[in-house]
């Protein structure tokens, strides 16, 4: 019985693999008898080897593929790395550019728009957002989703609030332009001569009410005056009303742009009628004591955009600093008031 198959490979004189030689076993002569393979079993020795072959092959390249990627892969982490170095980088210069853009947003509110009197814009506005909830839906699909959407909001933001300034900044130029008229117009010197302040009796603020006897709101100063001093407008502008007044007597108003206006109450004369332009200076009624008065005095109010505020604020072209100081403290008292 046949029961051992050897095989052995024999070279040429130069050390070069030849043909593989298969031997068999005889233990009947005990021998080995050289076999040849049939055209089959070479087939599937060369298939065996083969497959072989393409297993080892596909599972080095499978090891390969997952240790180090395909080459594609690895480009497009390669890619992702840099869009999102230039993500992080873009968002800190948005963060700057806000900084920035929060700093001229101070400038332009606390000094631009205080030195012409106008009011800052506000923060509803410029911190007002954008509409819809979805607009960023479609950046939600992409790779650091978080970071790409985040960096728009900020370009969004950035872009509005930049709007918002450059009008704001239009605004601001164009005060600028009409400024030497606005300065004519705002009330700026007491409305009687008081250059040595003995006429100033009583100030803005509560006080007890000289006839019912009551605490009140006074919302204006009273100056006491001879019946016929002159009363003078105190910044240029048109008058909206000149004429009687429940409580304020025979009164003048004067409407003078931009957000301000000056009532004068208690006259005995009235020198202007309604339509008239004055300008600041000119002699616009006399003192009296008309209407809800004790005695001989002129009532005098300023409304800056619809609120009643303090007039001694509004002499800095009549008086010194000293005098001003002064003022302050005597409109400050309680004093006397008239109506």
């Amino acid at each position: 019985m046949q029961n051992l198959l050897g095989l052995s490979i024999k070279t040429n004189s130069w050390g070069q693999r030849m043909r593989k030689v298969y031997y068999i076993y005889n233990p009947k002569t005990r021998t080995y008898d050289r076999i040849y393979p049939t055209v089959r079993q070479r087939a599937l020795s060369i298939l065996r080897r083969l497959f072989v072959g393409m297993g080892l092959g596909a599972g080095s390249f499978l090891i390969l593929f997952l240790l180090f990627g395909s080459p594609s892969e690895k480009e497009l982490r390669i890619e992702n790395s840099r869009m999102q170095a230039q993500y992080n980088v873009l968002s800190r210069r948005l963060d700057q550019a806000l900084a920035v853009l929060q700093d001229i947003r101070q400038r332009d509110d606390n000094l631009y728009r205080v030195v012409l009197q106008a009011d800052p814009i506000s923060d509803a506005i410029r911190q007002g957002g954008y509409g819809g909830t979805n607009r960023y839906e479609q950046l939600m699909n992409m790779a650091n989703a978080d970071l790409v959407v985040n960096t728009t909001q900020k370009m969004d933001v950035l872009a509005k609030q930049l709007y918002i300034q450059s009008k704001s900044f239009d605004e601001v130029v164009d005060l600028c332009k009409k400024h030497d008229e606005m300065l004519k117009c705002i009330p700026a010197i007491q409305p009687v001569s008081n250059k040595d302040l003995k006429k100033t009796a009583s100030g803005y603020g509560v006080r007890i009410d000289p006839i019912y006897n009551t605490t009140k709101f006074h919302s204006g100063m009273d100056f006491s005056a001879k019946v016929g001093t002159p009363v003078y407008a105190t910044g240029d502008g048109t008058v909206v009303s000149a004429g009687w007044e429940t409580g304020y007597g025979k009164c003048i108003e004067v409407d003078h742009g931009f957000g301000y206006r000056t009532r004068y109450a208690h006259l005995s004369d009235i020198e202007v009628k309604r339509g008239q332009k004055v300008v600041r200076g000119e002699v616009i009624g006399k003192v009296g004591s008309t209407g809800k008065s004790t005695g001989p005095h002129l009532h005098y109010e300023v409304v800056v955009k619809g609120e009643k505020v303090n007039p001694v604020n509004y002499y800095f072209m009549d008086l010194s600093a000293e005098e001003y100081d002064k003022m302050v403290q005597m409109a400050a008292n309680h004093g006397k008031v008239y109506d």
